[in-house]
């Protein structure tokens, strides 16, 4: 948890954002797995701890931005709990370490918001995800729980949005602190990965690490030979030799800051001649994007001159053929790039996005795209000191895309589908980093970079 001064300054700027009004921030709750009392690793949300700081579960912080009053709501323990999981403070007293000057019992809560109601008083809440937030939620305001999405305060969304997007120096601390996580994570799965050995083990490993250093990871691991499934997540397949192995992984820190990369290890210890030249493809594209990011450009042009890159190498390897900006303008390189570029990151590894990725990623001036592949792209807007993204680009052979755009005949000016026919069993290559928006550019998150080059790969992993 950070000083309590942090927190007592995000709340009064957030007050003077929203300038009227109740501000309900909700705490999660523990959610049963297979039945209620085995239930799933807590973690808590991720605007209740940036603005209240507490990880318990079973608490609900109120702003009353009319009246400039805070109030913690949350049921103290029993003596039951306190036999099966340790004491805990009271909620007067984890009010007390952040700031808040006012606690009760959750019952309470329905009377004050009752009150508020009868006065006139807005309520603003935010999208919820959880069904029981949204139970909670609806008893308190009177809406069905199914409309607690389209009922959402756009005005704390907006403002939280401002807010949590600028990364402060406590925060990108915290981030190369998940940073250093995720490198002995990603290190330790190109170590291991070898012919024979699965793919579950293998993540396995690296989440260990995760839970080990840090609170947990910060998405389930995507970890592959199949690198052209986005989301492939390990399977007890063995590692086969003359393939690679995808992994995209990361760590969230005691703080539940984030880190997310992504590493494409040779499973025979080198790269073929066809690997390498798609794989240079998307490390072009990656370098040129940490190149060219800083503060005034836009993401979706960083987009976009990454898909240029690709488009290139595509033509120049044989795979692609035409005017590269025609190509790119018609989306035809989004069979082989399906995705956007990046996403924010910070305490949620997609930072922000159940609040709504309009307004996390775009702006009146750039709006999201309806085209294949740039329909995917999370962030748009312009780029601003403080900002951390993710930088993802990569190529994909999916082999049901491929022949589905075949047997339509789509784009046949710009793909040379006789030639992608031999890549269908390639997999797919992604080489994904943290970047921060400084004042000049953009740096690296982390002291120590995971490799990505092919001559460091292949050295690393032979040592």
């Amino acid at each position: 948890m950070f000083a309590k001064e942090i927190y007592v300054q995000r709340r009064s700027e957030l007050k003077k954002r929203i300038g009227e009004g109740i501000i309900l921030l909700f705490g999660n709750n523990d959610a049963p797995s297979n039945y209620p009392s085995n239930a799933y690793r807590f973690r808590q949300d991720s605007c209740f701890l940036y603005y209240f700081g507490q990880r318990r579960d079973g608490l609900v912080g109120v702003i009353d931005v009319d009246n400039d009053q805070e109030y913690f709501f949350g049921d103290d323990i029993d003596i039951d709990d306190i036999i099966w999981f340790g004491y805990v403070p009271s909620v007067n007293d984890l009010a007390n370490e952040v700031g808040v000057s006012n606690s009760a019992p959750m019952s309470q809560l329905k009377t004050l918001i009752d009150k508020a109601v009868a006065k006139g008083q807005t309520i603003h809440f935010l999208p919820q995800c959880r069904h029981d937030i949204m139970i909670q939620l609806s008893d308190l305001v009177g809406i069905h729980p199914l409309q607690t999405k389209e009922k959402a305060s756009v005005k704390l969304i907006k403002a939280i949005v401002d807010m949590r997007a600028i990364k402060k120096p406590e925060e990108i601390a915290e981030l190369k602190d998940a940073a250093e996580i995720g490198y002995m994570m990603h290190t330790a799965a190109m170590k291991a990965c070898a012919p024979g050995v699965t793919e579950k083990h293998i993540a396995g490993i690296i989440e260990g690490i995760a839970m080990s250093y840090g609170d947990r990871y910060s998405f389930q691991s995507i970890l592959s030979m199949h690198g052209e499934i986005q989301h492939g997540y390990p399977s007890f397949a063995p590692m086969e030799a003359g393939r690679l192995m995808l992994c995209d992984a990361g760590a969230e820190n005691k703080e539940n800051y984030c880190s997310d990369n992504t590493r494409v290890t040779p499973i025979s210890g080198k790269f073929t001649q066809k690997q390498k030249e798609i794989y240079q493809a998307v490390e072009a594209a990656h370098d040129w994007v940490i190149e060219n990011s800083k503060p005034g450009v836009k993401w979706l042009d960083m987009h976009l001159g990454a898909c240029r890159i690709i488009t290139e190498h595509l033509k120049a390897i044989g795979l692609m053929k035409g005017d590269t900006e025609e190509a790119v303008r018609a989306g035809a390189h989004a069979m082989f790039l399906p995705h956007g570029l990046g996403h924010m990151m910070g305490i949620d590894v997609h930072d922000m996005e159940g609040l709504g990725q309009n307004y996390v990623g775009f702006d009146d001036e750039v709006q999201p795209s309806t085209q294949f592949g740039l329909n995917c792209l999370r962030c748009g807007r312009r780029l601003q000191p403080g900002f951390v993204m993710t930088d993802e680009p990569g190529i994909y052979f999916i082999p049901h895309l491929i022949d589905l755009w075949k047997s339509e005949k789509k784009h046949m000016d710009f793909i040379n589908y006789d030639a992608v026919e031999s890549y269908k069993d390639f997999g797919g290559i992604r080489i994904e980093d943290d970047i921060l928006i400084t004042e000049t550019g953009c740096e690296l998150i982390g002291d120590k970079i995971i490799p990505y080059h092919v001559k460091d790969v292949e050295e690393f992993i032979q040592r």
